[in-house]
């Protein structure tokens, strides 16, 4: 008996490759193009001027842009900054900071005085025996006086908050026969600062008061001759906070009271514009 034919079976092998190698391939690549990227910015950042430099670093610090931004180079240091009682703190180490890059570091280092006062940041500007800020008898400012009152009017017209401007003898008699004395002279020096601050970066609403106190409110009671009796105040006053709430009120000033112990800073000054004092009677 013949055995029966069997079927033939034919396979055929689908050609291609040998299996499915999955996607890891793909995460590796995708992190090499991350850190070529990454390093393109970095080489890119390292060749942009220092203002782009800040400015992007500001977005990454802060990108809703929320933040009070003390000192940054869209801002400098009042921008969005609004002084009250709890921050005058760092607005003082702000303007110090600023004040520190003058040419004239080591002169006028011992001559200006910051404080934080009931009313406000009070910087004061006191003079020597050789006249620093103000020579003596004269209502117009040094160019030392000058360059200091333009660098703080640079910085406190970033402010939203107000100033005030004083400005003291010392007891010294003015001699004059027009009738002039130190009343008139401390009131042209503050006015004069005035002046040179609103032309310089202050607002023209930002100043809100311009006294002057002849000898009345001395810094050294003891010494009423001492050449540091001599000087300008500028007063950074509080503003009401978020909450609504206002600021404490200044504490009433005894007259011829010692002020507060104040914190010597060096100044700093962007070269202002030179120009010439007007001379009054002299000052014996």
């Amino acid at each position: 008996m013949s055995e029966p034919v069997r079927p033939i079976i034919i396979k055929r092998k689908k050609g291609g490759h040998g299996g499915h190698h999955g996607g890891a391939w793909k995460v590796a690549y995708a992190d090499f193009v991350t850190a070529m990227m990454s390093l393109f910015i970095v080489l890119w950042l390292m060749n942009t001027s220092k203002p782009i430099q800040e400015a992007i670093g500001g977005y990454f610090r802060d990108p809703a842009g929320t933040a009070k931004k003390v000192g940054t180079a869209q801002t400098g240091s009042g921008e969005n900054f609004t002084v009250t009682k709890e921050n005058m703190s760092k607005l003082k180490e702000e303007l110090q900071k600023a004040i520190q890059r003058t040419i004239n570091f080591d002169k006028l280092k011992d001559h200006i005085d910051m404080t934080i006062t009931p009313e406000g940041l009070r910087i004061e500007l006191m003079e020597s025996a050789a006249g620093t800020f103000f020579q003596s008898g004269v209502a117009g400012p040094t160019d030392s006086g000058k360059e200091i009152l333009v660098k703080l009017a640079e910085e406190l017209g970033k402010l939203p908050n107000t100033l005030s401007i004083e400005g003291h003898t010392d007891a010294k008699p003015y001699t004059s026969t027009t009738g002039y004395s130190n009343w008139e002279l401390s009131a042209d020096r503050a006015n004069m600062a005035r002046r040179l601050m609103q032309q310089n970066g202050v607002g023209p609403k930002q100043v809100t008061q311009v006294r002057g106190y002849a000898d009345q409110r001395l810094r050294k009671v003891a010494d009423p001759e001492d050449p540091s009796n001599r000087r300008i105040s500028v007063i950074v006053q509080y503003l009401v906070k978020p909450d609504g709430t206002a600021a404490a009120p200044a504490a009433p000033t005894q007259v011829g009271a010692k002020p507060a112990a104040a914190t010597p800073v060096a100044a700093a000054l962007i070269p202002a514009k030179r120009g010439t004092a007007t001379p009054v009677a002299t000052k014996h």
